[in-house]
């Protein structure tokens, strides 16, 4: 038996949609300190840059950034074609691209039985451009870059997909039904793909974090003048055994395994990556 590590990694390129996030810079240098060439695409070329020579001068490896738009197919056709001229083949991809926006959360978790005529906050009220651009961008996304940047992949007859989703999939949490929706819908085309790449020598495959404190949620966590834990941010506290949120650096070795030939008969998963939430039943 081969010793178990890595090295199948190394020198191969993986995109990264949404690189210039929180948990896509995270998960760009975990993966470029294991020796694979990481391109960051983010739809602001200016994140994408910084990011990627941040990451490059830490770790000594190669890391590029490039704009690119996920909901925009010409965009990423695009991208792809500098991508192969500069780094050659993909053969690895991350769909991390998503996030929430206020406008399509509720203010509130549920409708209270005497309050069915004040419905402004509510599911009743929610702003549906916010919507269908939360559930868009979360979903279509993943669809649109898949189709893309894994072309060169299914001329090869291998890689590797890893698609970010979320405890929502699972359990979806009060306040945002469009996110909650959206990586619902992520779970399943990620098994949908998965079968349908079987023979091809393409794995599709999942993480879901659970709670880490992102640009996008810090809204629902903390109070913006106190900077104490929100009633929703303790709640989720309260029902994490580990009792804490994730650092998103603890992300990195469980997407390693899925884009290694270590795991090389793994796919149509989803990983839950959470401190124990999905275990937990509340008592």
């Amino acid at each position: 038996m081969n010793n178990l590590n890595f090295d199948d990694l190394k020198d191969q390129v993986c995109v990264i949609t949404g690189g210039a996030g929180v948990i896509g810079s995270a998960l760009a240098t975990g993966l470029a300190s294991a020796g694979i060439k990481v391109v960051i695409l983010d739809i602001n070329e200016e994140n994408a840059r910084k990011v990627a020579s941040k990451i490059a001068q830490a770790t000594g490896n190669i890391v590029k950034g490039y704009q690119a738009n996920v909901l925009d197919e010409a965009s990423m056709q695009s991208v792809k074609e500098k991508i192969n001229q500069e780094l050659g083949d993909i053969t690895l991809l991350i769909n991390g691209a998503g996030g929430n926006h206020p406008k399509a959360t509720t203010q509130y978790e549920m409708i209270e039985k005497d309050k069915t005529n004040e419905l402004k906050g509510s599911f009743y009220d929610l702003n549906l451009d916010s919507f269908d651009f939360v559930f868009d961008l979360n979903f279509k996304g993943t669809v649109i870059s898949t189709r893309i940047l894994t072309t060169d992949m299914l001329r090869l007859g291998k890689g590797a997909v890893v698609n970010i989703s979320s405890m929502n999939a699972y359990k979806p949490l009060t306040k945002i039904p469009a996110y909650s929706a959206a990586k619902a819908a992520v779970n399943n085309f990620t098994q949908w793909l998965a079968v349908h790449l079987a023979q091809t020598g393409i794995r599709v495959n999942a993480i879901a974090p659970g709670f880490f404190s992102t640009n996008q949620n810090k809204f629902l966590l903390y109070d913006e003048k106190t900077g104490e834990l929100t009633k929703r941010g303790k709640k989720i506290i309260d029902n994490t055994p580990m009792g804490r949120y994730g650092e998103v650096d603890e992300l990195a070795g469980t997407v390693l395994y899925l884009l290694s030939d270590v795991s090389k008969f793994v796919t149509g998963i989803s990983i839950p990556v959470d401190g124990g939430y999905s275990a937990f039943g509340g008592v």
